[in-house]
């Protein structure tokens, strides 16, 4: 048992190593004047920007507590963080009540999952036509 729990700790060490890595990589390193990352490759083969365009720049700013400049590079990023929290949150109860899962299956059940396509779908064509 003592075993299992060490491999546990070691795991969620080396992750949150990992993930403080490249937090401070990101918030040192300004996505848009570095070499460093990536580009996107659907803009790179037809000019124009996917849902995700603009995440590396908007966690840079979210990172520097610049929060407009974030919603201004990425909105859907900025927006869907309390979401994904939310869903980690879910995920990390050990023996959920029917109230937790009731509200689970209204944010993460099959509808919201249509509505959230419908979002990003939007947000894709609108981003394009308006910018």
């Amino acid at each position: 048992m003592l075993q299992v729990n060490f491999r546990k700790f070691i795991k969620w060490s080396i992750a949150l190593i990992l993930v403080s890595i490249l937090a401070i990589f990101y918030r040192t390193y300004n996505p848009t004047c570095n070499i460093y990352f990536p580009k996107c490759p659907f803009w790179e083969l037809t000019g124009f920007k996917c849902p995700g365009c603009g995440s590396q720049r908007a966690l840079h700013y979210l990172l520097n507590l610049d929060i407009f400049s974030a919603i201004k590079e990425n909105a859907i990023l900025v927006i869907s963080i309390p979401y994904i929290l939310a869903g980690l949150t879910f995920d990390s109860v050990k023996k959920p009540n029917e109230y937790i899962l009731k509200w689970r299956k209204t944010l993460f059940g099959r509808n919201a999952i249509v509505v959230i396509l419908t979002i990003i779908i939007a947000f894709w064509i609108l981003r394009n036509i308006i910018y």
